[in-house]
């Protein structure tokens, strides 16, 4: 199981515990969303927002445990075909009913290939999935592996079994979809239509901020606490930051990476500070010849010092990166990465058996987030290290067009991304990111064996009987470096003094529809 993560509340994810009251507008730091619809929210920003408008078929718990939400039940005999028994009485804010019909209707419309969703990996599992991701596939077509049994009940078979189906569940890609929503997907996207604690108040105001309200109908025991959310939305944490400190801001999910001992200087009371699952890497693009040798990769892994740009420029507070499964998933380890321990004299070595690389090389991020520093530093190393010249690429604010650019494989070197978990189980960490052709896999990896052993833990008996198959595909990720793994985050979550009652799970992050108020 998971470290709990819960700062100033020993509450578990349904109830806060502790002084405060129900109601008042809790100000939130956002930076710009990609999309508000489940099927298409892949990014941070996007899914903090919509884990407040949706519930699914479950939720997790402080130790990172799956528990049914929506769901009455979920059975499996064979961990292959798998029935959902749905609570009755939960509406969409249009009134719909949240019935077998709504998931069904999500997850056909986001496994078809022609409506372009972004979670349509996620439906990878579902038997028909192939069929669906077929040039030419009527937007109307459906899996042939769900099937409705009555209004509240449906089945759902897999092409492979998976012990792990119930805990993926809980990923907001798998929330449901009202009829209207799929009817008009770019208004649902500007004026949600959901199911959960909170309704959109209005309509996203694009780069100004998003406003939620209680949804008064909600058929959840988790009922919304403060009266409104007002994400406010900046494109430079550095000026949110300066807001908050201004009094504009209530809650901010992360901090400036320079403003650490700062942070934690003037306001320890009131911020959460521990290490998180995020995982920090630099992508290298695999689709680019000039960096397709492994041992080119090898010797640009091995020629940063971690640790020494951990010191100086994030006052020592991350931990750096030796693995690709966060250290506290069952079935990570410390150490596996051979090629993430610094050595000058070896990366020297690797790089020279290899045809080198023409410089200047372009090392990407995406702006207003505080990379440039670190990435300088990265750059720098090579340099000295290795004779490469390189340049900063840095000009892309709005996270959703930089994640276009990953997604359209069109970076031109090395680049920033990160990676927190969707559900609890390793393969969080592995097969988005590195199975051929997954929806996350933007370093443009490929390896049959890698993509077989993923398969092979998937059909274990249990996810104990899935580490090792999980560990083994890891393994080949530590020869092979797709990507440079630098550090595992730090959850530093800082609320003003109108705030009585943090609310932090360690899979979904700040539950702001569970924090209460001062009065």
């Amino acid at each position: 199981m998971l470290t709990a993560a819960c700062g100033g509340s020993d509450s578990d994810d349904s109830e806060s515990t502790g002084g405060g009251s129900a109601g008042g507008d809790l100000r939130i730091y956002s930076s710009e969303p990609a999309f508000l619809v489940p099927s298409a929210a892949d990014d941070e920003p996007s899914i903090l927002v919509v884990r407040q408008l949706y519930r699914g078929l479950v939720k997790y718990d402080q130790e990172g445990a799956p528990q049914l939400d929506v769901a009455e039940s979920i059975e499996s005999d064979d961990n292959k075909t798998w029935t959902v028994k749905l609570k009755d009485g939960y509406t969409f804010t249009n009134g719909e009913p949240v019935d077998a019909d709504s998931f069904l209707r999500s997850w056909n419309y986001a496994g078809n290939v022609s409506n372009a969703q972004n979670n349509s990996y996620f439906m990878g599992r579902i038997a028909g999935f192939d069929e669906m991701q077929k040039e030419g596939v009527k937007k109307n077509a459906t899996f042939s592996g769900l099937k409705k049994v009555d209004d509240l009940t449906f089945t759902i078979e897999l092409t492979e079994p998976f012990s792990g189906f119930e805990s993926v569940l809980g990923y907001s890609g798998f929330f449901p979809m009202a009829q209207e929503c799929v009817d008009n997907f770019d208004a649902c996207n500007k004026q949600p239509i959901g199911n959960g604690p909170y309704m959109i108040d209005g309509e996203w105001e694009n780069n100004v901020q998003i406003k939620l309200k209680r949804n008064e109908d909600y058929a959840g025991e988790d009922a919304g606490k403060p009266d409104t959310l007002t994400y406010r939305i900046f494109d430079d944490v550095e000026a949110a930051y300066a807001a908050f400190e201004g009094g504009e801001l209530d809650v901010m999910y992360t901090v400036p990476p320079n403003k650490i001992a700062e942070v934690e200087q003037n306001y320890g009371e009131t911020l959460l500070k521990e290490p998180s699952s995020s995982f920090t890497y630099l992508g290298l693009p695999t689709y680019d010849e000039r960096f397709q040798d492994p041992k080119l990769r090898q010797a640009l892994s091995m020629a940063i010092d971690r640790q020494a740009i951990i010191d100086a420029i994030f006052d020592g507070s991350l931990a750096p990166a030796t693995g690709f499964v966060a250290p506290n998933f069952d079935g990570a380890r410390e150490g596996i990465c051979e090629y993430c321990e610094f050595d000058e004299d070896a990366a020297k070595a690797l790089y020279e058996e290899t045809d080198g690389i023409e410089g200047p090389v372009e090392l990407w991020a995406n702006a207003g987030s505080g990379h440039e520093e670190w990435l300088q530093a990265i750059g720098d190393g090579w340099k000295n290290t290795l004779g490469i010249d390189y340049k900063l690429k840095v000009d892309i604010t709005d996270f959703g067009q930089y994640l276009k650019v990953a997604d359209d494989k069109k970076f031109t070197g090395p680049y920033r991304l990160g990676w927190g978990p969707d559900y609890p189980v390793m393969e969080t960490y592995l097969a988005p990111l590195y199975t051929t052709g997954a929806s996350s896999n933007n370093s443009g990896y490929a390896n049959p064996e890698f993509d077989k052993l993923i398969q092979e833990g998937d059909a274990a008996d249990s996810l104990e009987d899935a580490i090792p198959s999980y560990q083994a595909a890891e393994d080949l990720l530590a020869e092979d470096m797709p990507v440079i793994p630098m550090w595992w985050g730090l959850t530093t979550v800082v609320w003003s003094d109108n705030v009585a009652e943090m609310v932090h799970n360690p899979i979904t992050d700040v539950d702001y529809g569970q924090i209460t108020m001062n009065n």
